[in-house]
């Protein structure tokens, strides 16, 4: 099934650095990470770059080796986990980063997966219908699906942020791991919650029409949000399947060095 993408990150208009991450298989496509930082300015931004980077690296390497898409996906963002632990011991001004990730991969034959730990979501745009495909590790999720909270008291309450596991953490529990269903016409979208703290899913989902390029929805998400407040890091990847746009209108993106970004969880 053909793959068209693009990926953009804003600093936003408040934070001073962007502590978001995200890093794109160029030009197959394969895999797409984002990552959102946190711990201080270098902090968040350098939790995220490893975290992206070292995933990237290792799907990169073991592409071809004899593992399930499930295990290769869990072995990166363990090594990842690892690789932020290593560098808050080195830099003990580091010791309380860490990083939100999301991460799809298309492996060469079945279905594409997802892993995620935090925050950062993948959504699924289908018959101008969105749904959010990973379910966020907060207080704030948990409480919503037992009902104590609904979706719109979340979207405003002070422990939103708070997070139940992130990326360079000791104990680090359960990795969400879980395939994809998708068929051709589907949009998968990436984003960091700089996105969505600044737009609810309502909002999100008019952006996405079939005659709009993958490039023109980043663009345009990320400039509402901002319109919006732009309170936070922005980021955001979209993955178009099989639904027949031009290559030479939606081409991959490298605007802004696909590195940096979180908030303060």
């Amino acid at each position: 099934m053909k793959r068209l993408f693009a990926g953009l990150s804003d600093q936003g208009l408040v934070r001073k650095a962007n502590q978001d991450s995200y890093r794109i298989d160029e030009p197959e496509g394969r895999f797409f990470i984002v990552a959102d930082g946190m711990g201080g300015h270098a902090g968040g931004e350098e939790a995220s770059r490893i975290a992206a980077e070292t995933i990237r690296e290792f799907l990169l390497e073991n592409w071809d080796a004899a593992l399930q898409p499930d295990d290769m996906l869990e072995k990166a963002l363990l090594k990842a986990n690892q690789a932020i632990i290593n560098n808050q011991r080195a830099y003990p001004e580091r010791a309380d980063m860490g990083t939100t990730v999301v991460v799809v991969m298309f492996p060469d034959e079945g279905q594409p997966w997802c892993a995620h730990i935090g925050d950062s979501r993948l959504y699924r745009w289908r018959h101008a219908q969105l749904d959010q495909i990973t379910e966020d590790h907060t207080w704030i999720s948990q409480a919503v699906k037992s009902g104590l909270l609904t979706t719109e008291q979340a979207r405003r309450h002070p422990w939103r942020h708070v997070l139940a596991q992130c990326l360079g953490r000791e104990e680090l529990e359960e990795i969400g791991i879980q395939p994809l269903e998708v068929q051709a016409g589907d949009r998968l979208l990436l984003c960091s919650d700089g996105l969505t703290e600044e737009l609810a899913d309502e909002q999100i989902a008019p952006f996405f029409q079939p005659d709009q390029t993958c490039e023109t929805v980043v663009t345009a998400l990320v400039e509402a949000a901002k319109e919006e407040g732009g309170q936070d890091n922005i980021t955001v990847v979209l993955v178009s399947l099989g639904d027949g746009e031009s290559e030479n209108e939606d081409r991959p993106t490298e605007d802004d060095d696909p590195t940096d970004g979180t908030e303060e969880e």
